[in-house]
């Protein structure tokens, strides 16, 4: 049976809106959905309550200690045997757990992670921002679908993980961002398989405006250099990419100034592709555009973030919990 896991955090109107879209699903097997109030002072429980004669649903609140810990007490408590964790700012489509049930039963894995893109409904900052998470031009596609670059590690917006592996992996650690991947390789140790569900995406909204998107990619940026200084045989040269971008287009700026102007002339072939993919995909030039925007925030905000941490982590050999409190919850 499966068990949703999903943690909020002050925002009563996404958890409405999440089991809205799972009143619309086309699963009609038994399944439990867990909320868990992570010391939210706005709290959903009275917005749970209003759906308690349509599912199997159940309610906790605890005290605040960050997603990662949440989803652990959520797995504890839960009934089913295969965990299905998803973020509050989620809208389910209404195939999505007949894909996942189908992916397992034809190539069973203990730990899975699905895709995330765009509903319709979505402002235009949020499709560009989803552009600039998903596209195979600024991530590879890793998040939206393309399982080309290494071993797929599952996001926690969208993943699976059977409870057998759970029980055996204790679960997320305490570092928030960085927790599913540090999970995914703890689970590859153990000797589990992970896999895209490339058919069971989810709708991940992202409420965020620009400033808190930069914060959010800029600590993405600072956890990569912790997590490879942990599992050093993970660590991968393309995590080297978003700082290089930022500090080659400073220096071909440097060099156009001279009047060198062929790295600047890559520069804007790059984001011309970005302009011309997103606006076709999107069907917007609007979108087009403020998907450049969102480009730059998300390659600056994590390329300068993963340079401060690999100089405070791998050169100074700072202990990360002193470098970077912000990145780690007290249990």
């Amino acid at each position: 049976m499966f068990s949703l896991i999903i943690p909020i955090y002050n925002r009563p109107e996404e958890i409405k809106e999440l089991l809205e879209s799972l009143l619309l699903s086309d699963y009609k097997k038994e399944y439990e959905i867990v909320i868990i109030e992570d010391g939210s002072k706005i709290d959903c429980k009275e917005v749970v309550s209003q759906y308690a004669d349509k599912f199997s649903i159940s309610y906790y609140f605890k005290e605040n200690s960050g997603p990662g810990d949440s989803r652990n007490y959520g797995m504890k408590v839960a009934k089913g045997d295969y965990f299905i964790i998803l973020d509050s700012d989620c809208l389910i489509p209404s195939n999505y757990l007949s894909e996942v049930e189908k992916e397992l039963e034809s190539d069973y894995v203990d730990c899975f992670g699905g895709s995330d893109a765009a509903h319709e409904s979505f402002s235009k900052i949020q499709k560009a921002i989803n552009f600039t998470m998903t596209s195979f031009l600024t991530t590879g596609g890793i998040r939206g679908g393309s399982e080309k670059i290494g071993k797929f590690q599952p996001r926690s917006f969208n993943m699976g993980i059977s409870k057998k592996a759970f029980e055996e992996s204790k679960g997320f650690g305490n570092i928030h961002p960085g927790e599913d991947p540090d999970l995914s390789i703890r689970l590859w140790k153990l000797g589990y398989k992970t896999r895209l569900f490339p058919n069971a995406f989810v709708y991940h909204k992202r409420r965020i405006d620009w400033n808190k998107f930069s914060i959010q990619v800029n600590k993405f940026g600072k956890a990569r250099p912790i997590l490879d200084s942990w599992y050093p045989e993970y660590s991968k040269i393309t995590f080297w990419f978003p700082s290089l971008f930022v500090m080659g287009l400073i220096f071909s700026v440097i060099l156009l100034i001279f009047g060198y102007k062929l790295p600047a002339l890559l520069y804007a072939f790059y984001y011309l592709m970005i302009l011309v993919f997103s606006t076709i995909q999107n069907k917007s030039l609007e979108i087009g555009l403020l998907s450049l925007i969102a480009v730059n925030r998300q390659f600056f905000g994590y390329g300068l973030g993963y340079l401060k941490s690999f100089l405070k982590i791998k050169v100074l050999k700072q202990q990360p919990e002193k470098a970077f409190p912000e990145l780690f919850f007290k249990r």
